[in-house]
């Protein structure tokens, strides 16, 4: 049987965690219905020397979760959709994974409830979207996503693809590494 990843997972270098978590399953528990996806696309975030990190100007009441221990859920708005991250950082470190892409695999007719859209490729193929069809929101901010009980966490699995990086996207202020992975070739990747 498989199990969630445990906190030791997430408590590395967050580009390490961005990376190590494509191929591997998201779960959504959300009522009856358990949505699953292959995570296809991350992009890591450091703490207070990250210009595009949420942590960059300091501890805030929205962000303190990113100070935390690692393995919980960090969920923040942007315009009008909520991101899911989770937390990752060595220890006393701040620092998170952006999940920006998932290849459905469970539960999809439960996302297209969510986010109707015509061409599968378009469900969960972006942070925003990915959040609407997973029914994302603020209520699931601080939550311990490492054990199956958690309404979202991640299942442990040996494999890992083909990976590839860039900069991050959308972002006015990048460091110089390449801090957004995807698996290559990977249709559900966001465009």
């Amino acid at each position: 049987m498989t199990r969630a990843l445990g906190r030791d997972f997430y408590a590395r270098d967050p580009a390490e965690v961005a990376r190590a978590l494509l191929g591997k399953t998201l779960v959504r528990r959300l009522g009856s219905d358990r949505l699953e996806g292959i995570i296809v696309e991350t992009e890591a975030y450091y703490g207070e020397g990250d210009p595009a990190s949420r942590a960059f100007k300091g501890l805030k009441g929205y962000n303190e979760v990113m100070w935390g221990e690692p393995g919980r859920l960090f969920v923040y708005n942007v315009h009008r959709y909520w991101m899911l991250n989770f937390v990752a950082h060595e220890p006393g470190g701040v620092g998170g994974v952006l999940i920006r892409a998932l290849e459905p695999t469970r539960g999809v007719d439960a996302m297209l409830v969510n986010r109707p859209v015509e061409k599968l490729t378009e469900l969960t193929g972006g942070p925003g979207k990915l959040s609407v069809a997973l029914a994302v929101d603020r209520s699931l901010n601080g939550l311990k996503a490492t054990d199956e009980k958690s309404p979202i966490h991640v299942l442990h699995s040996e494999s890992g693809p083909e990976v590839t990086s860039s900069h991050r996207i959308g972002v006015t202020q990048d460091l110089p590494e390449k801090l957004r992975f995807h698996v290559k070739g990977n249709k559900f990747v966001s465009r």
